[in-house]
């Protein structure tokens, strides 16, 4: 059972309705974010069924780095929008978090909070509601798991909802290494995708598949489809923190990666990454040449481990925490335990008092994994988040962190598809009954 922290403080307080933005916040942060732009990269952003449309409307975007908001705020200038925004967003600045109308979310917890804010944008303000369903930067360049609870979200909304999709921000600054920004182009579109008639009209499961299919993308793909040559020399540096296995001798995190080149340091095999992100293997087959191919293929790896029932992780780790928004509180060494019925347990003590953190594989969709974390310090780490609090755990085993991500995703599909066969069972069970 979950024991909190006891800080003898009380944490952010992330239950707020948020202000309607200043219309002179809405000037400058548009202002602000063209100013910011990375030099010398071109952008672009085009806007589709859109004429006719004036807010208030829900703006669903993809998540590939900080650029990403830059964008947002350029392409819906004049109107005002509140952006849900996650609370290391609001670190050592909430007071301007909350000024430009931000929600506060901690990531993948339950907060039906949420919803009243966002209906509170919606029908009281008018306004646009701009939020970023994937919950985390792409690690591969492809649309990350979008929850099931999304469409029951926009029904409640009863708003026109528009997708957002960013190509090239991740192809310039991957999550992997932003620190080495690429010479890409950026081009952003916004389509209208549901009229307020049509949210109404539609079932959650029918909106669910109109939303995904409008924001799927494949960075790669649209590289190659652009012929967008990268041609710096440090273009597959960090690769190796999200293509964790080797395909060829099937050993987990001995990957490694340098300039051009991704290697294994337990079989000794390399591959090239290419100008325009294909991999080739320097010696015998290539297995992927394709990056989200490989990451794909090591899901299915997790995802067997899972159901052949060897699935486990433990590890000491180092633990801060983000209760408030002013400063991380370290609490040192715990014990975090990732398991197939358990899900994350996180057992650790702070000033002499033993605290114990559980989150379930059937509650939790998605994993928040930062590769080189720049406000506490630049490592591998997992947040994992309760309603009040936010646990940055740093691993001692070295490049684990997209398994877990991965596992976690696995772990929960897995545990909500038992769900609805049983549901399914005792449906079926009812009807021959009668």
């Amino acid at each position: 059972m979950t024991k909190d922290v006891q800080y003898g403080k009380k944490p952010y307080n992330t239950a707020k309705y948020p202000i309607r933005q200043p219309i002179v916040m809405t000037a400058l942060l548009a202002l602000v974010s063209r100013f910011l732009m990375p030099r010398g990269i071109e952008y672009k952003i085009e806007k589709f069924g859109m004429e006719d449309l004036k807010p208030p409307y829900m703006l669903l975007s993809n998540h590939m780095y900080f650029v990403d908001f830059q964008l947002s705020a350029m392409a819906t200038f004049p109107h005002r929008v509140n952006n849900v925004a996650t609370i290391d967003g609001y670190y050592r600045r909430p007071w301007l978090m909350e000024l430009l109308g931000c929600i506060c979310k901690r990531k993948f917890t339950t907060d039906l909070h949420l919803i009243r804010a966002i209906r509170h944008v919606l029908e009281k303000n008018k306004d646009v509601l701009c939020m970023y369903p994937e919950a985390r930067y792409s690690p591969v360049g492809t649309t990350a798991i979008l929850p099931d609870a999304l469409g029951k979200m926009i029904k409640l909304a009863k708003a026109p909802v528009v997708v957002m999709v960013h190509h090239g921000n991740y192809l310039h600054t991957p999550f992997w290494n932003y620190r080495k920004p690429r010479k890409v182009p950026l081009y952003t579109t916004l389509t209208k995708v549901l009229t307020a008639e049509e949210v109404a009209e539609k079932s959650v499961e029918e909106i669910n598949r109109i939303v995904r299919e409008a924001m799927q993308y494949d960075e790669y793909r649209w590289q190659r489809e652009q012929n967008l040559r990268i041609t710096e020399g440090f273009r597959a540096e960090g690769l190796h923190k999200v293509l964790y296995q080797c395909p060829a001798c099937k050993k987990e995190h001995q990957m490694s990666s340098e300039g051009t080149k991704l290697f294994c340091t337990a079989c000794g095999k390399q591959w090239e990454m290419d100008e325009l992100g294909v991999l080739h293997a320097l010696e015998g087959e290539t297995e992927f040449t394709h990056i989200p191919d490989w990451y794909e293929w090591q899901r299915a790896e997790v995802r067997r481990e899972i159901e052949e029932g060897r699935y486990h992780f433990e590890d000491t780790v180092d633990v801060y925490s983000l209760p408030r928004c002013w400063r991380f509180e370290h609490l040192g060494e715990a014990v975090l335990t990732h398991d197939i019925e358990n899900g994350f347990v996180l057992k650790g003590t702070y000033k002499g008092e033993e605290y114990e953190i559980e989150r379930k594989p059937v509650g939790m969709y998605g994993l928040h994994v930062e590769y080189d974390y720049c406000y506490i310090k630049p490592y591998d780490c997992v947040d994992i988040s309760t309603d009040n609090d936010s646990f940055y755990c740093y691993p001692t085993k070295q490049n684990v962190v997209t398994k877990l991500s991965l596992a976690t995703e696995e772990l929960h599909r897995i545990h909500r598809e038992r769900m609805e066969a049983e549901k399914a069972a005792k449906k079926s069970k009812r009807t021959v009954g009668k």
